[in-house]
């Protein structure tokens, strides 16, 4: 949204104050002002949406990308229902494919389940290997049933949890998905070196975790994967993240919430937000960013005063890789599968369990991995709203990937650009060894003989976005249930600071585009 849409002055005073425009703070302050509380949001940069965003990265091209963020599932359909909300949220009919020699691939599909078992049979497996991902899949879906609504509600202890699953007869669901690694469950059910690299994606987007950590930070990973609206599918926006930041913008409009852009807060403290020189008193503050910027904004005689410990919430390591494409076509194959269902899906390179694990180690001893493990589709192909007119007469697509064990500490600002090509390079080596024609043959050029593509580190994530070292989550994901006893019959964004709330991804059962935290946030303020 830009700054045309902005409205009337700035008051001094409002109910709530929400520090940053992105789409958790756009829910909150949606449900706020229906309460009938006065709402501004203050965003620094000079449009609305914050990583939920669609923009025309490529200035000659009328093609708007989901820059930063593009697919949905945790978006719950009761705030969509409780804010009136109108967002499209279109099935892709193929969910995965992923090649893994010249000739063949793994075609999952959404629609067809004939497809899918014809496909895994033909890694050479047998019926079992049916049988053990049609369980893993049945295990996912009832654990989303029965932890899923939960996301809306006051946190329950773990122990209550655990009593829970055990009184619904799955007590092994819990020790599968809860406490086991989660490398321990694939590696039981499934054999196919191909088929575990699929399922340990979801455990891995964004983070530096392995199979078997430890920490279990990967089944925390995968649980936010598989549990969205109690089916775990990742939907397409359609009209992209724009369209959905522009519903609940309009949204907030119509019930009366001001926003101001090119307002970078410089101080919270306990009922004020000093920004751009000026002072707003208010009732309560949202903090729609990462919890780390408490820190940087809250006077040091405040944190004190509450027993602010910012060493408790120091981001980890962000892993993200994101890459954004024109294409004027899209590549022929050297399978048999056609391009259409290859790139609708989730289109998987070097992501096999194995080559996960080796791109880790390597990652983890300050190295850029031989081998690029990424992900990859093409949002056209469900929704071709995004394009222009000429663009979709003319067979354009919009490509986006997302690629893992890049953490942000390889990056710095003297060798960010350079790293970034070795990167590219990296992954065009990957998807052309599918390919029947070299993939930058098929992307768009614009005037100036550039290729229309763009990358982006942890470290550009950081500084273009403010996200903590790059890290998607701002921390590490929470758990669903309290962590400690204190947070037990808490809504999971309480600070020590009695009027200031996290409504953004560093919220417990944060992260990724949910509305859940935004939500939650309200909820805690309107004392639900």
């Amino acid at each position: 949204m830009s700054p045309m849409n902005m409205r009337e002055d700035l008051k001094k005073y409002y109910d709530v104050v929400v520090v940053g425009g992105g789409h958790n703070g756009l829910v909150a302050a949606c449900y706020l002002a229906k309460a009938g509380k006065s709402v501004v949001v203050l965003e620094k940069n000079n449009y609305i949406g914050g990583a939920t965003t669609s923009q025309k990265t490529f200035p000659e091209f009328e093609a708007y990308l989901s820059r930063y963020s593009y697919l949905v599932s945790l978006f719950p359909k009761e705030i969509v229902e409780e804010l009136g909300l109108t967002i499209n949220l279109l099935q892709r009919e193929i969910a995965s494919f992923t090649p893994y020699d010249s000739k063949s691939g793994l075609l999952i599909s959404n629609c067809s389940e004939e497809v899918s078992k014809a496909s895994v049979l033909d890694l050479g497996f047998g019926s079992s290997e049916w049988e053990g991902y049609q369980k893993i899949l049945n295990m996912q879906t009832r654990f989303a049933e029965l932890v899923w609504e939960s996301f809306l509600e006051p946190l329950k202890s773990k122990i209550e949890w655990e009593k829970y699953f055990g009184d619904n007869g799955e007590s092994a669901l819990w020790q599968a998905m809860v406490e086991k690694p989660i490398g321990e469950l694939i590696e039981n059910h499934v054999k196919s070196d191909v088929l575990r690299g699929v399922l340990l994606t979801d455990a891995r987007i964004g983070v530096e975790t392995h199979a078997h950590d430890n920490s279990l930070l990967q089944n925390k990973t995968f649980l936010y994967h598989i549990v969205g609206n109690k089916t775990g599918e990742w939907r397409v926006p359609q009209g992209g993240m724009g369209a959905l930041v522009k519903e609940l913008f309009q949204k907030s409009l119509d019930l009366g919430v001001h926003f101001e852009v090119n307002a970078e807060v410089e101080k919270i403290e306990e009922q004020s937000v000093l920004v751009n020189d000026g002072l707003i008193n208010c009732e309560h503050i949202l903090l729609n960013g990462a919890p780390q910027l408490l820190q940087k904004l809250v006077p040091k005689p405040i944190q004190k005063q509450y027993d602010f410990l910012p060493s408790e919430i120091v981001a980890k390591d962000g892993t993200a890789f994101k890459i954004n494409i024109l294409l004027k076509r899209l590549p022929k194959l050297k399978a048999d599968t056609s391009p259409e269902d290859a790139f609708a899906g989730t289109f998987h390179i070097n992501q096999t369990y194995s080559q996960q694990e080796r791109a880790y180690l390597e990652s983890i001893e300050g190295e850029i991995p031989e081998i690029f493990s990424c992900e990859m589709y093409c949002h056209t192909l469900t929704d071709d709203s995004i394009l222009s007119k000429d663009l979709n007469s003319k067979g354009y697509h919009t490509i986006t990937v997302f690629g893992l064990d890049m953490p942000y500490t390889l990056f710095n600002i003297e060798n960010n650009t350079s790293l970034k090509t070795t990167v590219w390079e990296k992954f065009l080596k990957g998807i052309n060894a599918y390919l029947e024609e070299p993939f930058e043959g098929c992307i768009a050029v614009n005037s100036q003989n550039e290729l229309c593509y763009e990358c982006k580190s942890a470290l550009d994530l950081e500084n273009e976005l403010g996200l903590p070292k790059g890290n998607i989550f701002h921390n590490d994901l929470s758990w669903f249930y309290a962590e400690n006893e204190t947070d037990i019959g808490q809504w999971g964004v309480e600070t020590v600071f009695p009027r200031i709330t996290i409504c953004g991804a560093g919220a417990r059962r944060g992260g990724a585009v949910s509305g859940i935290p935004g939500r939650n946030a309200a909820m805690k303020i309107l004392g639900k």
